[in-house]
């Protein structure tokens, strides 16, 4: 069952290759680019799969979150301490 995933990212110095980052989005599925650094994807891949490969594309330092809206899920990766345990909190109190 494919699933409806947004992909967000923010790419810091040094390296920033959106292009290899559009690269990995544009593999999983389906795409839409809505926003400079925002995108829909129609995809067979989880948020936490689309987070995994999408994150090989980027720097240590950059960050990204995957919200897959079909199945109520997230996944993120680089997101400051303060950012992930405030979605964690807020996603579990709607659950």
């Amino acid at each position: 069952m494919a699933n409806n995933l947004f992909i967000s990212y923010d790419l810091y110095a040094p390296h920033q290759n959106y292009e290899a980052v559009a690269k990995a989005i544009k593999e999983l599925g389906s795409w839409a680019k809505v926003q400079k650094s925002f995108w829909y994807v129609r995809s067979e891949f989880t948020a936490t799969s689309a987070c995994e490969h999408v994150w090989r594309a980027m720097d240590q330092n950059d960050s990204l979150i995957g919200i897959d809206a079909s199945n109520n899920q997230a996944a993120w990766k680089n997101l400051t301490p303060e950012v992930s345990t405030f979605v964690r909190d807020q996603w579990m109190a709607s659950a």
